[in-house]
């Protein structure tokens, strides 16, 4: 076994374990399937092992690959601490980076915060339901504006508020002008996001994948969504404040009366201690009413 654990190629490693599909770990990596093959191979070959089995019946770990799964996520964890505190070390306290999620105006807070401290110099990044928590592991993000759900594992938070959330429909849907519908009204349609963003979606895949087999895989950004509910490929169920944001002719919103309202909250990696923090919390709890009026 080579003595050099390679990152990167374990991070492509648990990308498939998670899947178990090479396909979609490819998607998700955003690397072109044959690259993944490659890179997997290349580590087992390093490694001097066989991490998968790949038959007609799909891909399983082997005996080492689930061995190698369960010791992953502290090595990669170890070596995301490792980045952040080189990456805060870096920049000191002269600036500071605020992560929010798609549909989030954070314009009021960051003004707040810069009001207070003139001679930090502050940063937007715009997150996505990937990488709204790894920002603030990996050290690109001080704070954080998160939705649920997500693994709140070594962070603290702070609810910000909550909203209602409303599916995305065209507005030649038949359901395009009710007042309100229920995720039963909605048991037909193709959710254009994965599944896991819409808990409340699992029972009504598993009927759908069961009638009509595999769905085609998710769409990424808010703007392909919107651009495929729009020509009548499916739906979207989104936050209000974000349908509000990216309001548009021909796609339409309608409130799903039995879904239960959606969380926004502020995050922070957990074992930090920072001036900067803190004062970026009180500016975020003092404008939250201006945050979730969208």
């Amino acid at each position: 076994m080579n003595a050099d654990l390679d990152l990167r190629k374990l991070r492509y490693f648990v990308a498939v374990a998670d899947k178990l599909n090479f396909a979609r770990a490819a998607e998700v990596l955003m690397i072109a399937q044959p690259v993944l093959s490659r890179q997997i191979r290349a580590f087992e070959a390093e490694l001097g092992v066989q991490l998968f089995v790949r038959d007609t019946r799909g891909t399983e770990l082997t005996d080492e690959g689930r061995l190698l799964y369960e010791e992953a996520e502290a090595l990669l964890a170890s070596a995301a601490a490792v980045r952040r505190r080189v990456a805060i070390a870096a920049r000191g306290e002269s600036e500071f980076t605020v992560g929010f999620m798609p549909g989030l105006t954070v314009t009021t807070p960051v003004r707040a915060f810069q009001r207070t401290y003139p001679d930090v110099s502050i940063h937007v990044m715009r997150t996505s339901w990937d990488d709204q928590v790894r920002v603030l592991h990996d050290g690109r993000a001080d704070v954080s504006y998160l939705r649920r759900p997500f693994d709140a594992a070594g962070l603290a938070t702070e609810l910000l508020f909550s909203e209602p959330r409303v599916v995305m429909l065209p507005t030649d849907h038949e359901l395009a002008a009710a007042p309100s519908v229920t995720m039963g009204d909605l048991a037909g349609e193709h959710l254009l996001q994965d599944p896991a963003a819409v808990p409340e979606w699992a029972t009504i895949a598993a009927e759908m994948r069961r009638r009509r087999g595999s769905a085609p895989p998710p769409s990424r950004t808010v703007e392909e969504k919107l651009e495929l509910v729009a020509v009548g490929r499916g739906i979207a169920i989104l936050p209000r404040s974000t349908a509000l944001f990216y309001r548009r002719a021909d796609v339409a919103f309608v409130p799903v009366s039995d879904l239960p309202p959606t969380d926004v909250l502020l995050g922070w990696e957990g074992s930090r201690r920072s001036r900067l923090i803190e004062a970026f919390i009180a500016a975020a709890r003092d404008t939250t009413h201006e945050l979730g009026s969208n």
